[in-house]
């Protein structure tokens, strides 16, 4: 059995090993989406692939669609050589449920792969063409909260970025450049409106979106690169729209036992891929059942059906902030953040296992149902007790999930600010001080502890990537494990920084008694465990 076209042909042995196929013909879905693109998306990695691609084969299989999605990769070129193009863009969807059954289904509606590399005239050309279409109405993203970012913690731009401002759209590399560039391509061809719809996990990704798009259009404009007016048609979000969205799925590095399984079953090249830039990918996505995704209608170019997808609701602005809030700050990131490098530090490979220790489902269920959940306001489409219920009881410990505590450790400084900070800067304002937290310090110091590279036993591991990771971990060399005089000073310029926090944590009463706890523990072998048995027994 092969996954391409050709290979589904072979309907009776995808049968026989439990898999279903597109009710679709992909293949004429494929020629559509040619012809009259209606969806782009950029950066094509997991989450996309089985919760964004499930969305489209949705509304295909239900006939309230007759194109798929174009798929863009701006970082990652291998992807697209790897995993697209060798399986005829098709993927195979693993869901792993809670009883350790699985449910798997052949998605056709990734209908198109290209690569955004401006150095090759034939990729640049057809991405132009894509967007200058009148039909195309939005353009998604999942390129992480880093792919947004345009500027250094000093305030300066990337070096990257400074070369795309520089060098003008013809030569844009970097994903915010690019998709600027090819707004200049629709701008020309007839000022046609258009969606750009961020489904990155972060706060008010919209408007972080739309606030980097615009920057690069202004330096543009003042390097004579573009007019005014095409400044002004990407400032008018009544022709270039940025929703806000909220976006929730699980969905872990692909599994090589899932792997082996699908081989098992007489599927073949099932082999996850590591690639160059370190992108964990397969021909397959193993994720968990329950999705979110709250999305503000705002489409200015018309939409497709998605409140059709599963899990998908359509709202206004407030209540996909309201919906984010409570997701993001209070009852699923924040204990993911706080958990997840504590699991590392105890050796502790899966997040579901981290659950079983007692003193640390109370520090995640403090975190969310009593710090978190207190300060937030109910989005009423989505139940904030409901969903941190199925959190815990169903979803959070799955362990056929294979979630590790490594993989919740990438990116974490990215997002300590809204995932930590925006309920410190809540209590502060409700009561002037978040000194009485003891949860979510507990995880900031967990995670600091975790950023010196040396578990709770005097072993040592590779932090996850992460921007900051060799910055933090710098800051944090001069600490010895066993010598809680060690540590002096060299927490303040990570702890004051608002570029981290959102806040400074001293002025928030939380300064002191984090270094406290992380002296704890220092303190030697076992420390950490025991740090947490003592706050939270």
């Amino acid at each position: 059995m092969q996954l391409t076209l050709q290979g589904i042909q072979n309907r009776n042995a995808y049968q026989t090993a439990g898999i279903l196929l597109p009710g679709y013909d992909p293949i004429k879905t494929a020629e559509q989406t040619r012809k009259t693109p209606r969806w782009v998306h950029l950066g094509i990695g997991n989450i996309f692939r089985g919760f964004i691609g499930g969305i489209a084969d949705d509304l295909l299989e239900k006939g309230l669609a007759d194109t798929g999605i174009v798929c863009v990769e701006t970082f990652d070129f291998e992807v697209v050589d790897q995993i697209y193009r060798p399986f005829d863009n098709l993927v195979l969807n693993v869901i792993l449920r809670g009883d350790g059954t699985r449910e798997m289904k052949v998605l056709g509606s990734l209908s198109e792969a290209v690569k955004a590399d401006s150095s090759v005239p034939e990729y640049w050309a057809r991405l132009k063409e894509i967007f200058a279409n009148p039909s195309l109405q939005m353009v998604s993203f999942t390129i992480t909260e880093k792919g947004y970012a345009l500027k250094a913690a000093d305030g300066s731009y990337l070096p990257y970025v400074r070369k795309d401002m520089e060098e003008g759209p013809e030569k844009a590399k970097g994903a915010m450049a690019v998709v600027t560039a090819m707004l200049l391509s629709r701008f020309q061809a007839g000022k046609y409106p258009l969606a750009l719809v961020s489904m990155d996990n972060c706060s008010h990704n919209g408007s972080l979106l739309r606030s980097s798009v615009v920057t690069t259009a202004e330096e543009w404009c003042r390097r004579g690169f573009v007019s005014r007016e095409f400044l002004d048609y990407v400032s008018d979000e009544n022709q270039v729209a940025f929703p806000w969205t909220m976006i929730d799925k699980i969905t872990p590095r692909p599994s090589e036992k899932i792997a082996g399984d699908l081989e098992a079953l007489g599927l073949e090249n099932m082999k996850p891929v590591i690639t160059g830039k370190k992108t964990y990918i397969a021909p397959f996505v193993n994720a968990e059942g329950p999705q979110y995704l709250v999305i503000e209608d705002h489409f200015p170019n018309g939409r497709p059906e998605l409140s059709a997808g599963k899990g998908v609701y359509l709202a206004d602005r407030n209540t996909v902030n309201l919906a984010e809030r409570m997701k993001v700050t209070a009852c699923l990131n924040p204990v993911h953040s706080a958990l997840g490098p504590i699991g590392v530090l105890l050796g502790i490979d899966l997040f579901a296992d981290v659950l079983k220790v007692p003193e640390l489902l109370k520090m995640g269920r403090t975190l969310a149902y009593q710090e978190g959940m207190a300060v937030i306001e109910d989005p009423k489409i989505l139940s904030p007790k409901a969903f941190t219920d199925e959190l815990f009881e169903d979803r959070f410990p799955n362990e056929y999930l294979g979630d590790t505590n490594l993989r919740l450790c990438t990116d974490t400084s990215q997002g300590l600010g809204v995932r930590f900070g925006e309920t410190i800067k809540t209590y502060r304002a409700k009561t002037g001080t978040a000194e009485n937290l003891m949860a979510l310090p507990l995880g900031i110091a967990g995670y600091l502890r975790y950023l010196m590279g040396i578990d709770d036993q005097g072993k040592a591991y590779d932090l996850a990537p992460d921007p900051l990771a060799d910055e933090l971990h710098a800051q944090l060399s001069t600490l010895v494990l066993g010598d809680p005089s060690s540590l002096k000073d060299q927490l303040n310029p990570i702890l004051s920084n608002e570029s981290i926090f959102f806040c400074n944590l001293y002025e928030d009463g939380l300064g002191v008694k984090i270094e406290n706890l992380l002296r704890e523990m220092i303190a030697g072998t076992g420390a950490v465990k025991k740090t947490i048995q003592k706050y939270m027994a």
